[in-house]
């Protein structure tokens, strides 16, 4: 196995079992799971949000984010309010409850997050970082691995 194929199986399995112990815990405690949490999270950030802008980040198909944002309307999280230049398309705002919801679940996140990244050293973490946040910027930069 080559040195990239290791550190490739290694982020995965990192990425796997961090992403399922904070959304064993996100969802014991505030009652969604961390997808939820990150589409708020989005919707949040971006002004303007739209189903493509969700789709952009995070990789996954129209289909599967429409019907995840779906889920957030009726949980009372999210509306869906017609754009005002363009009719066909929809802005995503986040409802007071979404803002409570999310405000209560990023605590929860960052404390998950924190315990179980306990044992690296700050400064390795540190040093991981900007490697990551490169290689990432470099295959949204392409559109790679994104859904249809």
């Amino acid at each position: 196995m080559s040195h990239v194929t290791s550190i490739f199986t290694d982020l995965v399995r990192v990425e796997t079992r961090l992403y399922n112990a904070v959304n064993i815990r996100l969802q014991a405690e505030r009652g969604l799971s961390l997808g939820q949490f990150e589409f708020l999270e989005i919707i949040d950030r971006v002004p303007g949000c739209r189903v493509l802008d969700i789709v952009g980040e995070v990789a996954i198909t129209v289909g599967a984010v429409s019907k995840a944002v779906d889920r957030l309307v009726a949980a009372g999280w999210c509306l869906r309010v017609a754009h005002p230049q363009d009719r066909r398309s929809s802005v995503l705002r986040l409802t007071s409850e979404g803002e409570t919801q999310l405000s209560a679940s990023r605590p929860v996140v960052e404390d998950e997050l924190a315990s179980l990244t306990a044992t690296v050293p700050p400064d390795d973490l540190s040093r991981i970082a900007p490697a990551l946040a490169t290689l990432r910027a470099t295959l949204e930069a392409g559109s790679v691995g994104r859904q249809g």
